[in-house]
């Protein structure tokens, strides 16, 4: 087993993220399945696992998907250890943003 008594919290890891530019924001999964369910709670769109962390994404439309799929990697890689798997889920049309 690994140890995590000083790996950040999948709420940690979701702010990064989400202060990521083209970022959107985190998404759950088809069925919610990508989550990390916490007491009283969850965190959808990132989950922590023995091999690594899965971060699925939603990307705001006109920005470069593969550039920031990287750079959500690039931050969670910053803060945990072990690799981290990105998988951008949708592409979301903010213009009233």
């Amino acid at each position: 087993m690994t140890d995590t008594s000083s790996d950040p919290s999948a709420e940690t890891i979701a702010e990064a993220v989400q202060a990521i530019d083209g970022v959107h924001s985190l998404h759950g999964g088809l069925f919610g399945e990508v989550a990390t369910y916490l007491p009283g709670g969850r965190v959808s769109g990132v989950r922590i696992g023995d091999d690594g962390v899965d971060v699925h994404i939603v990307v705001r439309m006109g920005r470069p998907v593969l550039p920031v799929a990287e750079a959500v990697r690039a931050a969670v890689e910053a803060i945990t250890v072990g690799p981290t798997h990105v998988t951008v889920e949708d592409l979301a049309d903010v213009t009233g943003d």
